[in-house]
């Protein structure tokens, strides 16, 4: 066993002990897009070690999670699950109203003038945190060949995407980045900069995870609303000076990838325009240097998702290699990771410098512990996720 990997579960064991899921003297701490990377952490773990308990520690937070984001904030004037099934339905089907964020403050009330520094610190719906635990209940199904998770990520893919997409009067389709709790009406309605992207290769990975089990019900298909990314994604340039959304653009490559060589999805082209935005983004991070600043300066959990999708591209490059004929772009593609591989030694230089405790003791690590430890755990053992 690597260090990394004895490393990654000493943070996740201590994270479940804090946060609630394994010590039940603790009320539950619970938060959609910690808890999503947490998820794939357990299931990396119990695959790495082939101890049970890891597995039972992600089906637990999966229930937990439920159980605590699938229903109103403590704040709020409403009670129960968010969906408005009864406790038996609402077991069966814990998705269907969608999943808060899990803020401290409760959504913004429609008496209060928007605030926007206030709207960060509100619960509500965010559409990239659904993604990810989508993603998260489908490694589920994927590691146990059990139906229900992926069919509890379609019943979400389907609310999600009926609740923050629109079609203008031009007939043209956008989204929302944030919705009411309830999913009733927006809290912040311009469009997240990758919703769309991150939104079309999780429903694709969905759909090629439910072909597997027979009991899909039909009406779960995400073909209608995977065109309907696909319309969304057109055209659109994802580069960013943005580390966390950087590293998701290079997950996102990796599982588009996945995607091309184990389901035969032609998204050849896609994969190809994608690693040219990440390219160009990459350079443009390196320029700003961010990495020279001091612990106190830097949200590590943004630098710990980068350096997660770094690591993505020796994956890359193994499965191109290892399916050479799947590739009509091959040499293009090839010569495209080579070039971004040189980037790969970053995401050493972050996770060293976020072992160290004294850059662990910082108040910009304290204040996101949690989401931070996590993300430096699957950072040093991405399997599960990845």
């Amino acid at each position: 066993m690597t260090q990394q990997i004895i490393d990654s579960k000493a943070l996740m064991l201590d994270f479940a002990h804090e946060s609630g899921l394994s010590d039940a003297s603790r009320k539950p701490r619970r938060y959609l897009w910690t808890d999503a990377f947490a998820v794939c952490n357990f299931l990396g773990l119990y695959g790495q070690t082939g101890e049970q308990q890891y597995l039972q520690l992600a089906l637990d937070l999966v229930d937990q999670v439920h159980q605590v984001l699938g229903k109103y904030h403590q704040l709020s004037n409403h009670s129960g699950w968010i969906s408005g099934l009864d406790d038996q339905q609402a077991r069966l089907h814990p998705t269907r109203g969608g999943l808060r964020i899990g803020k401290k403050l409760d959504e913004r009330q429609t008496s209060e003038s928007y605030d926007e520094q206030l709207e960060w610190d509100r619960d509500g719906q965010y559409y990239h945190y659904l993604t990810k635990w989508m993603h998260a209940l489908n490694r589920v199904s994927q590691v146990t060949n059990d139906s229900k998770y992926n069919q509890w990520a379609l019943e979400l893919a389907k609310v999600a995407h009926a609740a923050f997409t629109y079609t203008t009067p031009n007939g043209n389709i956008r989204m929302v980045w944030k919705m009411r709790i309830d999913l009733s009406d927006p809290l912040v309605d311009s469009m997240g900069y990758h919703d769309p992207l991150d939104g079309l290769i999780t429903y694709e990975h969905l759909q090629a995870t439910s072909k597997q089990f027979s009991d899909t019900p039909i009406e779960l298909s995400l073909i209608d609303e995977i065109e309907d990314m696909v319309k969304l994604c057109q055209g659109r340039n994802w580069a960013t000076q943005d580390s966390l959304g950087l590293g998701g653009l290079l997950s996102d490559a990796c599982r588009l990838t996945q995607l091309i060589t184990s389901q035969h999805v032609n998204e050849h082209l896609r994969l190809e325009l994608l690693l040219n935005d990440i390219d160009i983004s990459l350079k443009a991070f390196v320029q700003q240097n961010q990495l020279n600043l001091p612990a106190e300066y830097r949200l590590a959990f943004r630098e710990l998702g980068l350096s997660i999708g770094l690591q993505g591209i020796e994956r890359m490059q193994k499965l191109v290699k290892q399916h050479a004929g799947d590739f009509s772009n091959l040499s293009q593609l090839s010569d495209d990771l080579i070039e971004l591989a040189a980037y790969k030694p970053i995401s050493d230089t972050i996770n060293n410098f976020w072992l160290q405790p004294t850059h662990r003791n910082v108040e910009a690590w304290v204040d996101h512990a949690d989401i931070n430890n996590v993300m430096l755990a699957t950072s040093l053992a991405p399997d599960g996720y990845l």
